[in-house]
C-alpha cells in the first residue's frame, strides 16, 4: 500500500479526532484513570496510527481506549462495537486458509485483514478482557489469534458471548460466516 493512501486529510483527521474524543468521553468506564489530552497528543504525533485508527472505524469496529500499558507508555484502541465489526465479516482465519479454498472463496482473510489496517488480531485473553468491560458479540463472533499448534492441524478459534459467559470454538480455518469478523486492538 502506498504511503499517501495511508495518509489522512486534515479534514479526517479532525473529524476522526472529534469521534474518538466523544466515544471516549462517553464511555469513560473503560477508561476511568485516563486523559484525552494525553491520547490526543501521542494520536496527532502519530499519523499512521490515525489512519489505521480510521480503517478500524470504516469497517464499524467503533474503536476506543481500552488501557494503558505502562511498560511501553502506550494506549490500547480496541475494537468496541457491540457486535463484531460489519465491515470485517465474512473472511476466513488467514491466507493460507484463503488459498485453500477450492470455491466460494472469500475476498479476503482475517490476518491479511489486520495486517493492512496496521493492527493486530486479538488474542483470547484480550477478547476476554474486553468482554470485562461490557457485553460484546451477543449475536456474531469473531475470530482470535490462533495458536499455532492449532493452527497447523488446520483449525482456527473465535470467541462470543452467549448466556452472560465467553465461550472460545473451533473451526476450520478456511471457514467463514456472515457473522463471524475479527476484532482489533491498536497500541499508540
Amino acid at each position: 500500500m502506498e504511503n499517501n493512501m495511508m495518509t489522512l486529510s486534515p479534514v479526517q483527521q479532525e473529524e476522526l479526532l472529534t469521534l474518538l474524543k466523544d466515544r471516549f468521553k462517553k464511555n469513560m468506564n473503560r477508561h476511568p484513570e485516563l486523559e484525552w489530552t494525553n491520547i490526543q497528543e501521542k494520536l496527532e504525533a502519530n499519523p499512521d496510527k490515525l489512519w489505521s485508527l480510521f480503517e478500524m472505524e470504516r469497517t464499524e469496529g467503533e474503536p476506543d481506549v481500552v488501557s494503558f500499558d505502562e511498560q511501553t507508555s502506550q494506549y490500547i484502541f480496541c475494537d468496541c462495537s457491540k457486535e463484531s465489526p460489519k465491515g470485517r465479516r465474512s473472511v476466513c482465519y488467514d491466507r493460507e486458509a484463503l488459498e485453500s479454498r477450492k470455491q466460494h472463496k472469500p475476498q479476503t482473510s482475517a490476518i491479511d485483514m489486520a495486517r493492512d489496517m496496521g493492527i493486530k488480531m486479538l488474542t483470547e485473553e484480550q477478547y476476554r478482557e474486553l468482554q470485562n468491560l461490557g457485553n460484546f458479540d451477543m449475536k456474531t463472533s469473531s475470530w482470535v489469534e490462533t495458536p499455532s499448534d492449532i493452527r497447523k492441524l488446520g483449525g482456527a478459534i473465535f470467541c462470543d458471548r452467549r448466556y452472560d459467559k465467553v465461550f472460545v470454538y473451533h473451526n476450520g480455518a478456511d471457514s467463514y460466516y456472515a457473522a463471524r469478523g475479527f476484532r482489533g486492538a491498536l497500541k499508540v
